[in-house]
C-alpha cells in the first residue's frame, strides 16, 4: 500500500478517536483477501490496542448466526420459505409466541414484523438468566407489523435463529459456531464472553472528558443478536469470507446470496439513513459502491465490518466506547479504493469456445428492441441492451442445454435456444418472450403474430 494511503488511513482513525473522544479505537483494512494496513489509537500513551486484542462486536454476531442457517438450508435441512414452527417446537400461535409461521427468510432480513427489541429490562445490560425462555424474549406482544410487509430491525428476530440452529444441530449455538464456522476460517480469538487481553468497555461523559466503566454481561437467549467478542485480525478474515465464501463453511454462491437485498431501507423520515438488509447482512450504498456488512453496538463498545467486492476491499473499526465514532469503517475502505483502484484482470481470450454457442451471439430483438447476447466464460451468457439502458442480465448453463438468469429482470428466468425442423435455432425463448434474429421476424412463432403487409413508411 503507498504511504500517502497509508497516512490516511491513519489520520482517519485518529480524527474519529480524538473527535468522539473514544477510549480506544482500533482497524484493519483487507484487500483481496489479505491484510494490508492495521492501525490503533488509545487514550493512553504506549498503550494502543492490536490486532489480536478482543473487542465486543455486538450486532456483527448476526453475521454469523445468518451464516449457520445459511448452512443449514444448504445441506437440505431446511428452507428459506419454511415457517418456523416446522422445526422449532413451541413457536405455534396459541403456544404463547405466536411466531409459528413467520418463515426463516422473513428472520434473517428483518421482514418478519417482530418487535426491535425484548420486554424489559433491557436486554443488553441485563444478564440472560431474566430471560431463560423464548416466550421471555418475545413477550405477549411479539408482533408489531403484518409479516413480509416491512423491514422492521429485531433483535429477538436472531434469538429465535439461534434457537433454530441449537434445534437441528442438536447442541448450543456456540458451539455450532465454534465447530463449523471459526474453527476452519482460523478465527481462534472470537468467543461469546472476553478472553484477555480484551478492551474494557466505557461511557464516556456527554459534557466532560470523564468515563464510566460498562458492565458486561452473558445475554443467554439473546447471544446470537450480538454476544461475540472478536479482534480485527479474526474480523479481517471474516471480511474476506463476506466477500468470497470458503467451501469448508460455506459456498461462495450463498454469501453472494446473503449479500443480495432481500429487504428495504425503513421508510419515512429516516429512509435516507437506514441501508437495505440482505440475509443477516446490512447493505450500505455509499459514493457509487455497495458495500455488504454490518455495524455493531454493546454497552461500552461500537464497531462496523463493510466489504466492497467490487473494489476487493473491506474494513473493519472497533471502538471501546458506548457512543458511536462515525462511519469510519466505511471511510477507511473508500480511502483505499479510491487512491489504489483495483487493477483489473488482463483480458484473455475463450479457452474453449463452442462453435454452436458462438453461433447464438449477437444481435436478438424482443420486438423492435436490439439486444446482444454475448459469450463468456465456462458456457455462460450475457444478455443485454445494444444501446442504451435496458434489462441485462447474466446466464449460467445448465445440464439440460438451458441457462438461468443470475441478476436483473431475468434472475432465475430459463433462456433456451429453440430450434426447427432443421435444427437451426428459430429464436431464443425467455421466460415466454420471443427473441428474433430480426424485427418481428415473420418466420419465428412471434406471440400474437405479425401484421403480413410487414414494415411500412405509413
Amino acid at each position: 500500500m503507498l504511504p500517502e494511503t497509508r497516512r490516511a488511513l491513519l489520520h482517519r482513525i485518529a480524527v474519529a478517536q480524538s473527535e468522539s473522544r473514544a477510549p480506544s479505537l482500533v482497524a484493519a483494512v483487507v484487500r483481496d483477501g489479505r491484510t494490508v494496513w492495521t492501525g490503533a489509537r488509545s487514550c493512553v500513551p504506549g498503550h494502543e490496542p492490536d490486532g489480536d486484542t478482543q473487542y465486543r462486536i455486538g450486532s456483527i454476531t448476526k453475521t454469523f448466526a445468518a451464516v449457520l442457517v445459511l448452512r443449514l438450508r444448504d445441506e437440505g435441512l431446511l428452507d428459506l420459505t419454511d415457517p418456523l414452527g416446522k422445526h422449532l417446537d413451541g413457536t405455534d400461535v396459541g403456544e404463547g409466541t405466536g411466531v409459528g409461521e413467520l418463515t426463516v427468510g422473513q428472520l434473517l432480513s428483518h421482514t418478519a414484523g417482530l418487535a426491535s427489541e425484548s420486554p424489559g429490562p433491557w436486554w443488553e445490560r441485563t444478564p440472560g438468566e431474566l430471560r431463560p425462555a423464548l416466550a421471555d424474549v418475545l413477550g405477549e406482544k411479539p408482533r408489531l407489523h403484518p409479516a413480509g410487509r416491512r423491514y422492521h430491525y429485531s433483535n429477538p428476530g436472531f434469538t429465535l435463529l439461534g434457537a433454530l440452529v441449537e434445534r437441528l444441530r442438536g447442541e448450543p449455538w456456540g458451539d455450532v459456531l465454534w465447530r463449523e464456522v471459526l474453527e476452519p476460517l482460523g478465527m481462534t480469538r472470537t468467543t461469546l464472553l472476553p478472553q484477555a487481553p480484551h478492551a474494557g468497555g466505557w461511557a464516556v461523559h456527554p459534557w466532560a472528558d470523564l468515563m464510566l466503566p460498562e458492565a458486561v454481561q452473558d445475554t443467554g437467549l439473546m447471544a446470537p443478536a450480538g454476544q461475540l467478542w472478536s479482534t480485527t485480525d479474526d474480523l479481517a478474515r471474516w471480511a474476506a469470507f463476506l466477500a468470497g465464501g470458503d467451501d469448508a463453511v460455506l459456498s461462495a454462491g450463498s454469501v453472494a446470496e446473503m449479500r443480495e437485498p432481500a429487504a428495504p431501507a425503513e421508510g419515512g423520515e429516516r429512509a435516507a439513513l437506514d441501508a437495505p438488509y440482505g440475509l443477516g447482512l446490512q447493505l450500505l450504498r455509499t459514493g457509487g459502491r455497495t458495500l455488504a456488512g454490518h455495524t455493531g453496538s454493546m454497552p461500552g463498545f461500537v464497531g462496523a465490518l463493510w466489504v466492497s467486492v467490487a473494489d476487493g476491499v473491506g474494513a473493519v473499526a472497533l471502538a471501546n466506547s458506548t457512543s458511536g465514532t462515525g462511519p469510519v469503517a466505511a471511510d477507511l475502505l473508500k480511502l483505499v479504493a479510491e487512491r489504489e483502484p483495483r487493477i483489473p484482470e488482463p483480458w484473455r481470450p475463450l479457452s474453449d469456445p463452442d462453435p454452436a454457442l458462438l453461433a447464438l451471439t449477437g444481435p436478438w430483438y424482443w420486438g423492435p428492441t436490439a439486444l446482444a447476447l454475448r459469450l463468456r466464460e465456462g458456457r455462460a451468457l450475457e444478455l443485454g441492451p445494444i444501446a442504451g439502458s435496458g434489462r441485462a442480465s447474466r446466464f449460467r448453463p445448465e445440464p439440460d442445454g438451458t441457462w438461468t438468469g443470475l441478476d436483473g429482470y431475468y434472475a432465475g428466468e430459463t433462456l433456451r435456444a429453440v430450434r426447427g425442423p432443421d435444427g437451426a435455432v428459430s429464436h431464443l425463448d425467455l421466460g415466454s418472450f420471443v427473441l428474433t434474429r430480426a424485427p418481428y421476424d415473420p418466420a419465428a412463432p412471434v406471440p400474437g403474430g405479425t401484421d403480413p403487409g410487414g414494415w411500412r413508411a405509413s
